[in-house]
């Protein structure tokens, strides 16, 4: 199989980066790409190549003969694995999606510009004091960059973004006082006192939101409609990024 011509929102694995998706021997993902049971490619200097949604098809149910021939030598962390009863609310394919996450190894991970950027343009285009890149794990709400905001994550259960990626719209919160999903959160009766949010997910390979980029105000306001389309541009840019092995 050649190399396919491919989106960034689909990113190219190596044997290793499968391995630790998947939580298995470097060796057994060889054996799973050779064999057919991951469709996969080879390099000009013979090394496999695989694209994350073929490897993602093997966390799914029902496995093939082929993935049944071997035992994962080790799960996921427990960070990337699904909570067996989650305070707050899943997406449908809640496991799939912490895989996806862990497997791009952003969380956590130094501060970087690329990101960093984006997300003091989205405080100047909305003209909000605090906007965030969130990656939502099973435990947590880390934050990639932000502005505005000390805290570098909160639990999963405070963060408004557990919310905002059940839904691939854009996830606004006017007043969160008024709001009977928010107005007893601890980011809303306390520091730092969240009353507008708006959020678009950051939605990558088989339409998993791995996070969000939010803005956050301490008043109750709304977005004008160019506000919006520079937020949800901004966010295009950022599940680009995340996609995009960091430079040099």
């Amino acid at each position: 199989m050649s190399g396919p011509s491919t989106a960034t929102s689909d990113p190219v694995m190596t044997t290793s980066d499968a391995a630790r998706l998947l939580g298995v021997a470097t060796s057994t993902v060889q054996l799973w790409m050779e064999s057919g049971a991951i469709a996969s490619w080879k390099t000009p200097g013979g090394h496999r190549r695989a694209l994350m949604s073929s490897v993602l098809r093997m966390t799914r149910p029902a496995p093939s003969a082929a993935t049944a021939q071997v035992s994962p030598a080790a799960p996921l962390a427990p960070e990337f694995t699904l909570l067996a009863d989650p305070p707050y609310p899943v997406p449908r394919e809640e496991q799939a999606r912490l895989a996806a996450l862990a497997a791009l190894q952003l969380v956590p991970s130094a501060p970087e510009e690329r990101f960093d950027r984006i997300v003091r343009l989205a405080s100047l285009v909305t003209d909000c004091p605090i906007a965030l890149i969130t990656l939502l794990t099973a435990q947590r709400q880390w934050f990639k960059a932000r502005v505005g905001l000390k805290a570098a994550e909160t639990p999963r259960e405070w963060a408004f973004c557990t919310h905002a990626i059940l839904q691939r719209e854009p996830f606004i919160v006017e007043d969160a006082l008024q709001d009977p999903r928010f107005r007893h959160n601890r980011l809303v009766t306390g520091a730092p006192e969240i009353r507008f949010y708006a959020a678009f997910p950051l939605v990558g390979v088989n339409d998993l939101a791995l996070g969000t980029l939010c803005v956050i105000d301490r008043e109750p306001r709304r977005l004008k409609s160019r506000e919006l389309q520079g937020l949800e541009d901004l966010a295009n840019m950022a599940m680009r990024e995340l996609n995009t092995p960091p430079r040099g």
